[in-house]
């Protein structure tokens, strides 16, 4: 946590989250954990991933989120999500670090949460769905590759300018997207304006706060939804964090 965290406001930031996902016509699930369970598992986004034929389970490189994935898992597999694959050994993932670029391929960003081990394991799960993944190393002090690039429409991401490295960029245009580049001002790092939710092409939910890069993505023909996040900012994550997404039309 980076600050004390006011846990009446973080209830009442989810429920203005859930309030505004379904106002976009998003069904969402709310996973209920026990009360054990660490403060971290409210960020989902790093417990699982979701393909075609179910989840590839996280399994988290930090030691205070360890286990965390089991919990995720039950919520999955209450709800009628089968889980397609867990990972063992030396292996570690976390789902933010594995971004659908289209139908057909995923790039996984490896450095300190997901390893090489873990990026080929859910590779191997990914290959039976009929999809491919695509490694892509993370620059120095880079915790996810979410924190890197997002993928704003078919072929329109935005980056993070300082993060993104020249072999993600060649990717990224190799596959023909455009990129609206974004410095690291506060907006971006403390605020987290850009961890975000693409809601479907063209049109996202994002943090309050940030007014600067909404402008930037209305300029470039992308709508922003706003909803209040500032407890879980305190808490070193963010809207694009707590959200795990369990399917896509």
């Amino acid at each position: 946590m980076l600050e004390k965290v006011d846990l009446s406001a973080l209830r009442d930031q989810c429920e203005a989250i859930i309030a505004a996902f379904r106002r976009l016509a998003v069904d969402v699930l709310v996973g209920m954990v026990p009360d054990e369970c660490p403060p971290n598992v409210v960020f989902q986004r790093d417990l699982f991933l979701m393909t075609p034929d179910g989840a590839v389970l996280g399994r988290p490189a930090s030691r205070q989120r360890a286990g965390e994935e089991r919990h995720t898992a039950a919520v999955l597999a209450s709800a009628g999500y089968p889980i397609l694959r867990t990972l063992t050994g030396r292996a570690t993932f976390e789902g933010a670090d594995a971004l659908w670029a289209d139908p057909e391929l995923v790039l996984v960003g490896t450095g300190f949460r997901t390893n090489t081990a873990g990026a080929r394991k859910v590779g191997g799960a990914l290959r039976g769905c009929g999809a491919r993944t695509e490694r892509i190393p993370l620059g120095p002090g880079v915790q996810h590759l979410l924190g890197t690039v997002v993928f704003l429409d078919h072929r329109l991401a935005a980056v993070h300018a300082a993060a993104a490295t020249p072999p993600l960029r060649a990717v990224l245009h190799g596959l023909g997207f455009r990129l609206l580049d974004f410095d690291p001002t506060e907006e971006l790092v403390l605020r987290r304006g850009l961890n975000l939710v693409v809601v479907e092409p063209g049109l996202v939910l994002m943090p309050s706060g940030a007014p600067g890069i909404r402008r930037a993505l209305g300029a470039a023909g992308v709508q922003a939804e706003e909803v209040e996040m500032g407890d879980y900012v305190k808490a070193a994550g963010g809207l694009g964090c707590v959200t795990g997404i369990l399917h896509r039309s």
